[in-house]
């Protein structure tokens, strides 16, 4: 199977579900072992991470994870919600600037996705 470096981008809330479905076929379509899948979150999309209530996904965000995804969400825009670390699932990973961890990726050769 191929192997791929992908940065998934979302920043609406309303994008999640098909996010995710896009994620869920990449990875059962490539070697997600050698692979690097990311998802950065930033704006509006953070506040699916504010309420436990709101986190319709977690069951597939975390099969995802389990198949080597990885969830980074804005610091900034946790910030500007009023969401503070310590309600995030363990998953998460906090990055101080979003966009920054974006230019990152595709700096380092990442392919670039945003549904």
């Amino acid at each position: 199977m191929q192997s791929v470096n992908v940065v998934f981008h979302i920043d609406e809330v309303d994008k999640w579900s098909l996010l995710l479905a896009n994620v869920r076929n990449l990875v059962k379509a490539v070697d997600p072992v050698s692979s690097n899948i990311t998802v950065v979150s930033n704006s509006k999309a953070v506040l699916v991470f504010g309420d436990s209530a709101s986190l319709n996904y977690a069951d597939l965000i975390q099969e995802l994870v389990a198949n080597g995804v990885e969830f980074v969400v804005c610091q900034n825009s946790l910030n500007g919600a009023g969401i503070t670390d310590d309600l995030l699932p363990e998953y998460v990973t906090v990055v101080p600037v979003g966009v920054l961890s974006l230019i990152e990726k595709q700096a380092d050769g990442f392919a670039y996705i945003k549904p």
